[in-house]
């Protein structure tokens, strides 16, 4: 028998009666982090950060100082440059989004990601804030392979970023909600934009691809099949841009 607060209590009725109460979930920090941020988020961080460890590291390997990851020839191989691209290096316009110049680029990348990104996952879904990412970046690339200069070496996560932002506004106009905020920071980035070094027209091609991936779901969010096809047609336009000039 096992003694209880009045009395004693058949052991089998005590765990007969446990059965029925349902146990404390462990939750472990890495799970609370994917509910706080969102675990796409999160996945494509560390997708971006192991990169640019690993590039770091090649530096090193190759005696030059790590933080100029941008020097390892695997940086090389896989940064857009448009006439590569058109040579046929075609994997170039989509591995460029995970690659950044030095800490500086990437921390700020990856701040703007887990701003804009975790809430655009809470708002769209998982596997809609994917592919918005997903389009952007093709976006950001074809803006590069037309307009860009055709030995200039581009790359970093900002494509996608800039389309998070212009998706962010398409639901925030779906939602009739006050868009002030949202233009003003990104008038603000553009201008930056501007700036020796960063392309301006890779972070318009990411802006107008993202906010045309929106628009597309949120105008076929109640049907599926409408989306999917929706979200291919553009895709594949965006594509064509992109290897337009590979003879």
């Amino acid at each position: 028998m096992t003694p209880a607060s009045v009395g004693f209590q058949c052991p089998d009725d005590v765990s007969a009666g446990n059965a029925g109460v349902r146990q404390p979930r462990r939750t472990t920090g890495l799970r609370l982090a994917g509910r706080r941020w969102g675990p796409v988020t999160l996945t494509l961080i560390g997708i971006n950060v192991a990169m640019f460890l690993l590039t770091a590291v090649l530096t090193g390997i190759g005696g030059q100082d790590p933080l100029q990851n941008y020097r390892a020839e695997l940086f090389q191989r896989l940064a857009q440059v448009p006439v590569f691209v058109e040579m046929g290096d075609w994997w170039r316009p989509f591995t460029a989004a995970f690659l950044h110049y030095g800490v500086f680029h990437l921390a700020l990348n990856m701040v703007s990601l887990l701003i804009f990104g975790s809430e655009l996952e809470r708002l769209m879904g998982r596997v809609r804030y994917l592919t918005v990412y997903l389009v952007a970046v093709v976006g950001g690339a074809a803006a590069i392979q037309l307009l860009g200069q055709p030995f200039g070496q581009v790359a970093g996560a900002s494509t996608a970023i800039y389309g998070l932002m212009g998706a962010f506004g398409v639901v925030l106009l779906h939602q009739k909600q006050d868009l002030r905020g949202l233009l003003t920071l990104l008038g603000i980035n553009l201008v930056i934009s501007f700036l020796p070094g960063v392309s301006l027209i890779g972070h318009l091609g990411g802006l107008v691809g993202g906010a045309a991936a929106a628009t597309v779901l949120v105008l076929t969010r109640r049907s599926r099949p409408a989306a999917i096809g929706g979200t291919a047609a553009l895709t594949a336009v965006l594509l064509v841009l992109v290897f337009a000039g590979i003879g």
